[in-house]
């Protein structure tokens, strides 16, 4: 008997009426037929890269090699014993430009020989004898820096990510195999399903198949918590070098104080951001300015949670590589897999640490700086842009103006009322009742504090509580308490007194304020 709400996977989701076409099979045709001496593709699906090309050679009657330092050369139409020679890349090179009879030849992770010069020399001079001999080189590899001297009589292919009816072959096809191994049916629900090849978009064909497999695998069904699963893994798939991570801890704007007039402005953008027949002029982002500890990450992670969306954030730090050409390539990279996760919200933070420029930088900084504005202007996927930054004065005029994000609010120090709710939220938070303190009194005596810095008072009231209370029992903070602990401290209005009047200064004329009533920012306010 199936689980209640469970069918076959056949009769729960019909197959499709037209299948997904093969765009990856006529890509490599054209390029094939455009006498192109030397292919480039960068894929870590090299078994998929070797069986198109075996699909090719059987349609065009002509034959195809692959080469590897462990197997040598071998035809790839059919299935020989490996041949033991040529495993050596100058002894295939030469071999190659001696004698070898037309054909396409796939040099698998050959990218470690390219800093030879003498393989360089060789490739070159099969390219260039290409007219005569007719032999492609296909070099096939996760990454391929190609040295300048081959880059004219180089062309590059990127295999097509699979679409939604291709995801659902995909389920179908593990599904039969799973029937096929003895297991039973898969029984899922159409939800299930429509949900899985969703989430699954973005990612490569032999990841996505093995994701699938994993939750049929599982308990012989695809359930909604599977697609939780997936998700979660398709994630750490999109970004391995750590660039891009997934933040699992969003929030509401409940757990916000404050901000009215952010919240109010994300609020009536909610419906644009998500409604997908909207084509154009959908949100795009904000930048938040404003002291350090004001609560600026917090409102970041709220405007996800508002949105509903998965919240990517970008690591600056993680960009930077010490060789030429490599973190522009690693912020491309990054800035790809958001809008392979669109909707999303993707948070920048201290963004002027990230892309400050100057002249010590020997052109990196500018460089990243141009590759960030260039995807901020014309991305046409749904990733909304939320950037934070302490410090203006470093932040480039071009990267704030209106095209690139929506809006630019300022993130002042919280007045009483909001002092009061902050109190109240990190008091809920531990287990203690707001209503047991005299949150007016703890307002009115944390004046110039920061939420960090309130939040930090009532964690270290708590501290001095257990450290005062009785083996027996536990105690818990009072008033008093709390009141102890802002008097020892000096808060940041008074430790950055300079800076933070500066900000303000800045911030008067130019920024729409955060906090206050609307009516303070109304005209600012679209």
């Amino acid at each position: 008997m199936l689980p209640q709400g469970r069918a076959e996977l056949e009769s729960t989701h019909p197959r499709p009426r037209d299948p997904s076409p093969m765009p990856d099979l006529h890509d490599l045709e054209l390029l094939l037929r455009s006498a192109a001496p030397i292919i480039l593709i960068e894929s870590v699906e090299e078994p998929r890269v070797v069986t198109l090309f075996a699909q090719l050679a059987l349609r065009l009657a002509q034959p195809a090699y692959r080469w590897s330092v462990t197997d040598g050369l071998r035809r790839i139409e059919f299935d020989p014993e490996p041949e033991q020679r040529l495993t050596d890349p100058t002894q295939a090179l030469r071999y190659l430009r001696a004698g070898a009879q037309t054909g396409v030849y796939l040099l698998l992770d050959f990218h470690p020989y390219l800093d030879n010069p003498l393989h360089v020399r060789l490739l070159k001079e099969i390219a260039q004898g290409y007219e005569e001999h007719q032999r492609t080189l296909v070099l096939v590899s996760y990454a391929l820096a190609v040295p300048p001297e081959l880059r004219h009589l180089c062309v590059r292919c990127n295999l097509h990510l699979p679409d939604r009816n291709r995801i659902l072959a995909l389920i179908r096809e593990e599904a039969h195999a799973w029937k096929q191994s003895g297991a039973g049916s898969v029984h899922a629900v159409r939800e299930a399903i429509d949900q899985l090849a969703q989430n699954l978009l973005g990612i490569t064909e032999s990841d996505a198949r093995r994701l699938i497999r994993n939750a049929i695998r599982n308990d012989g069904a695809i359930t909604v918590e599977d697609v939780a699963e997936v998700k979660r893994a398709k994630y750490e798939l999109l970004s391995p070098g750590g660039t891009i991570s997934f933040e699992y801890d969003t929030r509401s704007f409940a757990d916000v104080a404050g901000l009215a007039n952010l919240k109010a402005w994300v609020e009536r953008r909610r419906k644009p951001f998500l409604d997908p027949a909207r084509t154009k002029d959908y949100p795009r982002g904000i930048l938040l300015l404003g002291v350090q500890g004001g609560g600026k990450s917090l409102a970041a992670k709220a405007v996800a949670g508002c949105f509903g969306v998965p919240l990517l954030r970008l690591d600056c730090g993680a960009l930077y590589d010490k060789y030429i050409g490599e973190t522009e390539k690693n912020l491309r990279q990054a800035l790809a897999s958001a809008d392979q996760m669109a909707p999303c919200c993707l948070w920048i933070d201290e963004i002027e640490k990230g892309i400050a420029i100057g002249p010590e930088d020997e052109g990196v900084g500018r460089r990243v700086l141009g590759t960030l504005l260039t995807w901020m202007a014309e991305r046409n996927t749904r990733v909304f842009l939320v950037a934070t930054a302490n410090d203006i004065t470093r932040l480039p005029p071009e990267l704030v103006r209106k095209g690139r994000i929506d809006e630019l609010f300022f993130v002042d120090l919280p007045d009483a009322d909001v002092r009061a709710e902050v109190f109240a939220i990190h008091l809920r938070n531990r287990g203690l009742d707001p209503a047991g303190f005299d949150l007016p009194r703890l307002a009115q005596a944390s004046e110039g504090f920061t939420g960090a810095g309130i939040e930090q008072a009532v964690v270290s009231a708590l501290y001095a509580v257990d450290a005062s209370a009785q083996p027996s029992g536990r105690a818990t903070p009072d008033t008093n308490a709390l009141l102890t602990e802002l008097a020892r401290t000096q808060p940041l209005s008074v430790v950055m007194a300079e800076q933070i009047e500066a900000l303000r200064d800045w911030a008067r004329e130019r920024c729409v304020p955060a906090h206050g009533p609307m009516a303070s920012a109304a005209a600012a306010l679209p």
